[in-house]
């Protein structure tokens, strides 16, 4: 039986990875305060060194952001990871920096496009000289093969594609149990979804049937079998439906749901087309337990997104391997918050997982740096990464870590984070609320589905 943590956080971000690669290939709270360096997790002292390696000064170190901001699915789509980054370090300079050097961000909008990505990982790494990549949000990682041959740490990245799978140097913000060897994508092209989320359903509302709505293009069609075959291994009835992408008749859909009394809604589809999905179940008079989204559209703009339909849009789910973004429960989502209050008020109504996740990927490539001390180097970065120790964040993340370990087999236990929508939430304005007592202890052992992505 295989219970390590950096497997079952790979297997959720490939999820999330597939789901958003799917989606998106288809489209033509409190007030801001000076954060104190234990924030950060190491010491922001003074005794700065000489300069260690690339990208390294006595008095800096420069990082690389990379962001499909300009991209054809819209500028805020992969936004969140930058500003959530962006943030964190300005606090930190705000505290001291790390070691008494600041560091300094170099942003590029790669405009969503492979040629645009390997612009932008030529411009950071041969002309700004970076000393690492940090939370990156593209579209088509096409560089990522660069990145790896030049040994540049890429610390939290979101997986949207499959490069955090397959290239060394390269550590997604769930980690990884995969060989990565720049060979194959996971074990010789073989990934692995785990089901605790369709058990979370099940035994959480009781639900024991669910429908799986994707376009008729490949992408999306093939992340729908994955959704489908997860939950038929979890036992349920699963009614799957597929619609035009051109002209989506989700009417037809919202019928044969009803028809069917599908109780959990899963898809394979962009924002635009869950909207006019929710629309058509709500003209339809079709209730859900649940309709259930992830990591990516877990936003404060749904209250926009969905203002068409009320009744789908309080059966929203969100299911991640963090934590609730409004939760601030917790020091460290306080933390976030405040910074992204201070830095970026504008951002407030734009808030979103991803842009935590952000910030986590920040808080990452910092805890690594600081054991280094004034001897900052590539090399002492990723023993820290590559140590097999659980790394949760500050409490933000499902403890992740980059092993290799052997192909799954057998159940894995697997832990989530789940949140609904609520309109009554935050006075009226509506939000996010956490939905389990813990995501570090809502946890089950379930099945590991191999897949070809």
């Amino acid at each position: 039986m295989q219970l390590t943590g950096p497997a079952r956080a790979a297997r959720r971000a490939r999820r999330a990875g597939a789901a958003l690669g799917a989606a998106l290939l288809l489209t033509v709270a409190g007030c801001g305060t000076r954060l104190p360096p234990s924030a950060f997790g190491g010491p922001a002292a003074a005794g700065s060194g000489g300069a260690a390696d690339t990208g390294v000064t006595r008095g800096s170190i420069k990082v690389g952001v990379i962001t499909s901001l300009t991209s054809p699915v819209g500028s805020e789509t992969f936004a969140g990871p930058r500003y959530g980054a962006l943030a964190f370090f300005r606090a930190l300079n705000d505290a001291g920096g790390l070691h008494g050097r600041s560091v300094q961000v170099v942003t590029c909008d790669d405009g969503g496009s492979g040629i645009g990505n390997q612009d932008c990982v030529h411009r950071l790494i041969d002309r700004e000289q970076v000393f690492a990549l940090v939370s990156g949000s593209v579209l088509d990682y096409a560089g990522a093969p660069y990145v790896s041959s030049k040994g540049v740490p890429d610390v939290g990245g979101q997986p949207i594609g499959t490069e955090y799978e397959r290239w060394p140097h390269l550590y997604g913000i769930y980690g990884s149990s995969a060989p990565r060897d720049g060979r194959a994508v996971g074990w010789d092209g073989t990934l692995y979804q785990s089901t605790e989320v369709y058990r979370f359903f099940k035994e959480r509302l009781g639900a024991r049937s669910a429908a799986v709505v994707s376009y008729d293009q490949a992408d999306s069609a093939r992340y729908a079998r994955q959704i489908a075959d997860g939950l038929r291994a979890e036992g349920y009835r699963v009614l799957t439906q597929t619609v035009d992408l051109a002209v989506p008749g989700f009417q037809a859909v919202a019928a044969a749901m009803k028809a069917d009394g599908s109780e959990l809604l899963f898809d394979a589809m962009d924002t635009r087309g869950n909207a006019a999905l929710c629309q058509a179940l709500d003209a339809a008079g079709v209730k859900l337990k649940a309709k259930v989204t992830n990591v990516q559209n877990w936003t404060a703009t749904v209250g926009t997104d969905y203002r068409a339909s009320p009744g789908c849009r309080n059966a929203l789910w969100a299911t991640s391997a963090s934590r609730n973004y409004e939760d601030v429960r917790y020091p460290a989502v306080q933390a976030f918050r405040n910074a992204m209050a201070r830095y970026y008020p504008e951002r407030q109504g734009l808030l979103s997982a991803w842009e935590l996740e952000g910030w986590a990927g920040a808080q990452w490539l910092t805890d690594a740096m600081d054991p280094c001390g004034s001897d900052l180097t590539r090399a002492c970065v990723e023993h820290f990464m590559n140590s097999g120790t659980p790394y949760d964040a500050h409490g933000l993340l499902l403890p992740a870590a980059f092993t290799h370990a052997p192909r799954p087999s057998g159940p894995t236990r697997a832990c989530l984070d789940a949140a609904r929508w609520d309109d009554s939430a935050n006075d009226g304005r509506g939000g996010w609320v956490t939905q389990v007592p813990d995501m570090t202890t809502t946890c089950f052992e379930v099945p590991q589905l191999p897949y070809r992505p």
